[in-house]
């Protein structure tokens, strides 16, 4: 699945300049399926995370490969203007989607279902693994418990959490080189890569938080829920204080590129956080859970996307402002519900249950 999420993405990438000259509509279509595939690449990952993981480097690991997508967008926006000047937009396409197409090369060569299956690793290595988690329900789900999943609150603060953490994220991946060329008057060249510098932070802190987080786990200075509801807070409240100062330090150039920098970098803090939670709370259905909140995800970056292009085309300087302070009310909401409801026990309904016969 993610390998296939990752091929057709790739190659709907390679077609994005050929569908512009046949219409927006085809662009449209393009671009919807491609945001499909992406789901199927980025929900597909956290099965293997359940069989590859041990519970002490899980946030390490899974920060170290999240912190990739992170890097992309750094990749990107440093030299997408660059390439746009030199060669032409559609040659942004062509290169990165010939990029991802060697990249699932690798993947189908390298990867493997579990370690058992691996024939590379060593075998302290592939002791390791399968010794952590030895404790870990491994059979094969019968169903899925949906009316228990409903009803759980636990759950509902992860949802909540990728809610609120989506929210804030999208309005600066779409707007960012909106807001530093018009409000900063840079020109596109500069603009690229002054927007691409947020994009390391957040890589830098994706690695680092998953350090901390497992080291604090290891030295049993903290239980696991503690580390996950403190990364969540780091990670929706310092990106909602972030915003909220930006409307007050627009005249300075600096200050506010800092704020920029400092939003999306902090906010990945989460992480460590309740985004990786559901490997705690139910790993026998991360990947499913892992959708649905990245579900609620994309919806909140839907909403807050289109609520951010309508605040700001009736007035530019007061619309950024309302923006920024509802990102911060919604930051806090779903921080307040993830503290008040956020657990790491694995829930009831997701243990392996042994069938007898009578």
């Amino acid at each position: 699945m993610l390998g296939a999420g990752l091929l057709i993405s790739s190659l709907l990438t390679l077609f994005t300049p050929l569908a512009a000259d046949f219409g927006v509509i085809l662009v449209i279509v393009v671009r919807t399926v491609q945001g499909m595939a992406q789901g199927m690449a980025w929900t597909g990952q956290f099965t293997i995370w359940a069989k590859w993981a041990p519970p002490l480097e899980r946030s390490k690991l899974t920060t170290i490969a999240g912190s990739g997508s992170a890097f992309g967008s750094f990749i990107i926006l440093c030299v997408g203007g660059l390439i746009s000047q030199a060669l032409g937009w559609p040659f942004i396409f062509y290169i990165f989607g010939s990029t991802g197409c060697v990249c699932c090369l690798l993947w189908f060569t390298v990867i493997h279902d579990d370690p058992m299956h691996h024939p590379c690793i060593s075998v302290r290595e592939k002791e390791h693994i399968v010794s952590s988690l030895a404790q870990q329900p491994s059979s094969p789900r019968r169903a899925v418990p949906i009316k228990a999943m409903v009803t759980c609150l636990p759950l509902w603060a992860i949802f909540l959490g990728f809610f609120s953490h989506f929210w804030l994220c999208t309005i600066i991946l779409t707007y960012l080189p909106t807001y530093i060329s018009t409000l900063l008057h840079v020109n596109i060249k500069d603009s690229g890569v002054l927007s691409s510098l947020p994009f390391i932070a957040a890589a830098s802190c994706t690695i680092l938080g998953g350090q901390l987080a497992d080291f604090l786990l290891s030295r049993n200075l903290l239980r696991l829920i503690t580390v996950r509801k403190l990364f969540s807070s780091f990670g929706l409240l310092l990106p909602s204080i972030c915003a909220v100062a930006l409307p007050f330090v627009a005249s300075s150039y600096v200050i506010t590129i800092i704020l920029l920098i400092l939003i999306p970098g902090t906010s990945n803090l989460c992480d460590s956080g309740f985004i990786i939670n559901t490997l705690d709370i139910a790993p026998r259905y991360a990947s499913f859970l892992m959708g649905i909140s990245r579900g609620f995800g994309l919806i909140a970056g839907i909403i807050s996307s289109t609520a951010t292009g309508f605040l700001i085309s009736q007035d530019f300087e007061s619309g950024w402002r309302n923006v920024f302070f509802l990102s911060a009310a919604v930051n806090m909401f779903g921080l307040v519900f993830y503290v008040t409801f956020g657990q790491a026990e694995l829930q009831d309904w997701a243990k392996e249950r042994t069938l007898t016969r009578l």
